[in-house]
């Protein structure tokens, strides 16, 4: 990963064909005045997941770019991780649309926080990233 998921501290916790787990752990620089996750750090994870998991249901050299999400917050992101959980239901040639969980997880165990859906458009690999990539 690179941008801003790799400078948030995003991590692959789990991928397989049209199911990804991202997972972020807190830093006080990721929270809101009351020291949870703050809901555009929710938002850019599930956003991530969501296009991680259709990008894997994706023809190789495809990748899957976000045209709409939707996400409703359920309660406080106030664990010590957050882990998104995305599938993809849906893959076309163009289109694909996935549902993402957001875990809070803390060592008393875990609650879903955020429920996202999100639309995603197939596109080319950029070239430059698959060129820069064999360096």
């Amino acid at each position: 990963m690179s941008g801003f998921p790799h400078s948030s501290g995003m991590r692959i916790v789990a991928a397989e064909p049209g199911k990804v787990a991202l997972a972020l752990a807190k830093r006080p620089e990721l929270t809101q005045f009351f020291g949870h996750f703050h809901g555009g750090v929710i938002a850019g994870l599930a956003d991530q997941a969501a296009g991680a998991a259709v990008s894997t249901a994706l023809p190789e050299g495809r990748i899957a770019v976000t045209v709409e999400i939707k996400i409703n917050f359920l309660g406080p992101a106030d664990g010590e991780q957050i882990i998104a959980r995305a599938e993809a239901m849906q893959v076309g040639g163009t289109i694909g649309v996935a549902k993402v969980e957001v875990i809070s997880q803390d060592k008393a165990g875990e609650r879903v926080c955020a429920f996202a859906t999100a639309t995603m458009r197939a596109v080319d690999f950029p070239v430059q990233m698959i060129d820069s990539s064999r360096r």
